[in-house]
């Protein structure tokens, strides 16, 4: 296969190789890069691109590695057995299969995202190293094991919260997502909204990047931000024309919620514009 942009989905060409050679090579993709960029889209790309199925394992703090195989109920089992519920003897019955089980069974090969791995406890990567090395697990109440009959495609992605383990470092082939330029973000918003108006785009992207270049913003507007913006201006005439005709000193663009997500950016922000108005009243 050769991985490659889609009709909804830009991808660069360092992005192309990056999946291409981590299926070359059978290794677990590891995706980084800021929020919004696009790291959980492109394993649904890929699924897409390949006709294949998408196995989603969101990480959250509490998720712990054994869940990704299995998890045994031990609890129903011991009230059934206590009420008498036929089939209690059977242990299958309290396992439930996990994401790896479901990835490792899959009649064709998956595509497994393991999504923002980062969230969880430090120890939480290396308790995987096993099972994604081997493409197996042993289930200890049945004891059965249950392999691949297909390695799937493995996707896993981090917003560098928190840094991963070397060991599971070097089993990954990994790629950082660099935040689209100008031509690239251009091209992602013709893919999403291929008859808008050039010159509504033009001056969203002027806006949209002196804002990620403003002094001290505790969070940079993202492409995913980017695009809801866009929609918003396209459905509001009146946001539309205060764009087209805003004042550049002031540092607030219409409808900046879907931009601009705390307080203290926005009141960043407003002192810039002050700034900004305070400089060119004292140079008159």
């Amino acid at each position: 296969m050769a991985f490659d942009s889609t009709s909804t989905y830009v991808a660069t060409d360092a992005l192309k190789q990056a999946v291409n050679a981590a299926v070359t090579l059978e290794r677990p993709l590891l995706i980084k890069g800021e929020p919004g960029t696009g790291k959980t889209l492109l394993a649904e790309e890929l699924a897409s691109s390949l006709n294949t199925r998408l196995i989603t394992w969101h990480i959250k703090s509490t998720t712990k590695a054994a869940q990704g195989l299995y998890e045994y109920d031990a609890v129903s089992r011991l009230r059934d057995s206590q009420l008498g519920v036929e089939g209690v003897e059977n242990v299958e019955n309290y396992i439930k299969p996990g994401k790896l089980w479901e990835a490792f069974t899959a009649d064709e090969r998956a595509v497994l995202l393991i999504d923002e791995i980062d969230k969880a406890d430090i120890e939480f990567p290396n308790d995987l190293l096993q099972e994604l090395d081997r493409m197996e697990f042993h289930v200890y109440e049945t004891g059965e094991t249950i392999a691949a009959r297909h390695r799937p495609i493995i996707v896993i992605t981090s917003n560098n919260e928190k840094e991963l383990p070397d060991a599971f470092l070097r089993r990954c082939f990994f790629h950082y997502i660099e935040f689209p330029d100008r031509e690239t973000m251009q091209a992602i918003v013709d893919v999403h909204f291929p008859d808008i108006a050039p010159k509504l785009v033009s001056e969203a992207l002027e806006v949209f990047f002196d804002l990620r270049q403003a002094p001290g913003l505790k969070k940079k507007p993202s492409t995913s931000e980017l695009v809801d913006w866009l929609k918003l201006l396209m459905a509001d005439e009146l946001a539309r024309e205060a764009l087209y005709h805003r004042d550049p000193v002031k540092a607030i663009p219409p409808l900046a919620g879907a931009l601009v997500k705390n307080e203290q950016d926005t009141q960043l922000l407003e002192r810039l514009a002050f700034m900004m108005r305070r400089q060119g009243n004292q140079r008159r």
